[in-house]
This record gives structure tokens, C-alpha cells and sequence, in this order.
């Protein structure tokens, strides 16, 4: 079962040993103004391990964000996945660091890296690190990151079709953080959580056209 975590203010500590032929999986979520340091190291130390970690976060005002992930691989067979998606807007800050770590025997890893974000104004900032440290020779590695804006084409398709501005941007967001939401199982839950992101940035919306 997905662990869903809705990050409060401060600092999330978590350490995570996945023995063989174990899964762990892990939402993180963070709401607007929340300002918090996420520190995460994940160990696959037993042959056929799994970790999946996915993240969304959404900062419309002076929020301080930091989510630092070490993803170690110390045996063979083993995968993992982190996919983190957020939006800064406002005067937030947003700091991503994380790390792909393959030991020299841990041969056949399936290890993915991905941060991506929206920015909303000129203001909020996101300095986004993702790392590999590999040490074998036989894996399937990668990472990637990216930080862009709201795509005026698309609303302008939309605003086309008789969707106001406001609703365009919130269907754009929503869109963009869709991928991780979509991780929790429970759908009653899901829904509540979607629910909250989608009146959230609704108000950053509100605010910023304001």
C-alpha cells in the first residue's frame, strides 16, 4: 500500500531499508504554505527491492522548500523511481537535491530520476540538482529536471473555447501535478487530496490575476 505523507511545517526526517523482494512507495505532499526541509535516504539492500518515491508540492507566497533524496543501491536487481513535480509562485523558494547512488556490485538497476516545475512569476525561485554516483557498469540510469512556465498556447486554446484565463491556468496545474496524485491508490483519498490541491491553486490563481 502507497504511504501518503502530507508534509507539515519543519523538518521530515526518514530512513528506509528495503530488504529483498520488498516494496515501499511514498506521496509526498506539500500544501501551500508550507515551508519545510524533507530529508529522505532510501537503501535497496536485498536483490529484487523496489522504491518508488513521488512528490508534489505547490508554494504561491513566501514558502521555503527543501527536499533532498538519496536513493542508494546496494545489491543487484533492484529498482527505483522518484518523480517530483512542483509549482513556485510569489517570492517562494524551492530547493530539489537528490541522488542516484549504485554501489560497484549492484549490477541489473533500473534506477529514474525526475524534478520538474512551473514557475509563476518572476519572483519564486527553484534550484533543482538531481545526481547520479554510479559504480557498476551494467544499470539503466537516468535523470532529469525542469523548470518552465504555464504554456500560452494551450490557454490560449482554451480561453478559444470559451474557458476563462483563471480556469485555464487552474487546468494547467492541476494537469501538471496530475502524474503524482495519480500514485495514491485509495480513491476516496485521492479525490480529497485533489480536491484540496485544486482549491489551492485556485486561490494563487485568484491572487496572482487580481
Amino acid at each position: 500500500m502507497t504511504e501518503v505523507v502530507i508534509v507539515q511545517e519543519g523538518q521530515l526526517v526518514r530512513s528506509v531499508e528495503v530488504q529483498r523482494d520488498q516494496r515501499t512507495d511514498m506521496v509526498l505532499l506539500v500544501m501551500p504554505g508550507v515551508s519545510c526541509d524533507i530529508r529522505l535516504d532510501l537503501r535497496l539492500s536485498g536483490e529484487g527491492a523496489e522504491a518508488n518515491v513521488y512528490g508534489a508540492y505547490v508554494c504561491g507566497g513566501e514558502e521555503k522548500v527543501k527536499i533532498s533524496v538519496d536513493m542508494h543501491h546496494d545489491v543487484p536487481h533492484c529498482n527505483s523511481r522518484q518523480l517530483f513535480k512542483g509549482i513556485a509562485g510569489g517570492t517562494s523558494k524551492v530547493d530539489f537535491y537528490g541522488k542516484i547512488i549504485v554501489a560497484k556490485d549492484a549490477q541489473r538497476t533500473e534506477a529514474y530520476q525526475e524534478n520538474h516545475n512551473i514557475l509563476l512569476s518572476d519572483g519564486a525561485k527553484v534550484d533543482t540538482k538531481p545526481q547520479l554516483e554510479i559504480y557498476a557498469d551494467d544499470v539503466k540510469c537516468s535523470h532529469g529536471a525542469t523548470i518552465g512556465r504555464l504554456n500560452e498556447e494551450e490557454q490560449f486554446y482554451m480561453r478559444s473555447r470559451g474557458i476563462s484565463l483563471e480556469d485555464a491556468k487552474v487546468l494547467q496545474m492541476i494537469s501538471f501535478i496530475a502524474p503524482v496524485l495519480e500514485n495514491i491508490e485509495d480513491e476516496t483519498e485521492r479525490e480529497a487530496v485533489a480536491s484540496k490541491f485544486e482549491d489551492a491553486i485556485r486561490n494563487i490563481v485568484k491572487n496572482t490575476l487580481c
